[in-house]
């Protein structure tokens, strides 16, 4: 069973920067898709940003766009999540997944619900003065 692991969250002042991190325990970023999504107190979870699996494809909520960038490391079995100039309403738990493209899943002009995938923990990502 792969495994995936998040890192990289915390507490940062509004205007910051974070780079969250998505390891898969195996190389499956040649054939999953990769998305991130989170979930704040309260709320519904949202998704954010998927990458395709050949890497040519990415996509955003429109809540990141132009804020978050989605990107990957195939050598390092990893995902990341370069957000910038965060806002409160960006706190949330952010977890990854991904899903096998080969059971019909994509990514491209908007992020899919993930019906099949494996999940990530989580990282808690807290934007505040």
């Amino acid at each position: 069973q792969v495994q995936l692991a998040e890192s990289g969250g915390g507490l940062v002042q509004p205007g910051g920067s974070l780079r969250l991190s998505c390891v898969a325990s195996e190389s499956i970023l040649y054939t999953n898709a990769v998305a991130w999504f989170r979930q704040a107190p309260g709320k519904e979870r949202e998704a954010i940003s998927c990458i395709a699996s050949g890497g040519y494809s990415q996509a955003y909520a429109d809540s990141v766009r132009g804020r978050f960038t989605i990107s990957r490391d195939l050598a390092k079995n990893t995902v990341y999540l370069q957000m910038n100039n965060l806002k409160p309403e960006d706190t949330g738990i952010y977890f990854c997944a991904a899903e096998d493209e080969r059971g019909g899943y994509f990514c491209s002009g908007s992020v899919r619900p993930m019906r099949r995938a494996v999940w990530g923990q989580g990282t808690q990502v807290t934007v505040s003065s």
